[in-house]
């Protein structure tokens, strides 16, 4: 079991690498550095206030939802970060390409990428024709915090999967 694990680490290392490493370009910098914000605490918050504050039904519902999932969904990250204290990439790994102002607090599993996703979901379960647009967003913002060095996959992954369950438990239990 143990030759898998180091199998499986090494593996999440390269794959790591060539995203931060080998992908690295101007027009990745540019677009995945903003991009990336979607994912975070402000943007999250505010977008699902807006909509539900101003949206008519059914959107005001789903906004309500996708703003219980978030904050939701942070408890078990608070958990997991406390639990498994990972060191970011950056720095663990010297060579890593990140941007101003890395984030120093633990690595496992990725807020921005558990936001994303349980900020999301609810939109695409409610409305089924917005997955071909938020679901590649989420996916761009996950894999931009790979590409920026602040996660390693199995982070993000994570963050995807918890922030998803959380989202589909939000509307399974909302009465």
């Amino acid at each position: 079991m143990r030759h898998l694990f180091m199998k499986l680490h090494l593996w999440e290392r390269h794959l790591f690498k060539w995203i931060n490493g080998r992908m690295h370009n101007r027009f990745l910098n540019f677009w995945l550095f903003y991009l990336t914000h979607l994912g975070g605490a402000t943007s999250t918050i505010v977008i699902n206030i807006l909509i539900w504050v101003l949206a008519p039904e059914p959107w005001r519902t789903t906004g309500l939802q996708a703003l219980t999932a978030l904050a939701v969904s942070h408890i078990p990250v608070a958990i997991a970060k406390k639990l498994y204290p990972r060191m970011r990439p950056y720095l663990a790994l010297p060579e890593t390409n990140t941007f101003r102002n890395p984030l120093k607090d633990h690595s496992f599993p990725s807020g921005h990428t558990t936001a994303i996703f349980a900020s999301t979901v609810p939109y695409m379960l409610a409305f089924p024709a917005m997955t071909v647009i938020l679901l590649p967003l989420a996916c761009i913002v996950g894999f931009s915090r790979i590409y920026l060095g602040l996660h390693y996959p199995s982070d993000v992954i994570a963050g995807a999967v918890i922030g998803s369950c959380v989202a589909a438990s939000t509307i399974a239990l909302w009465m």
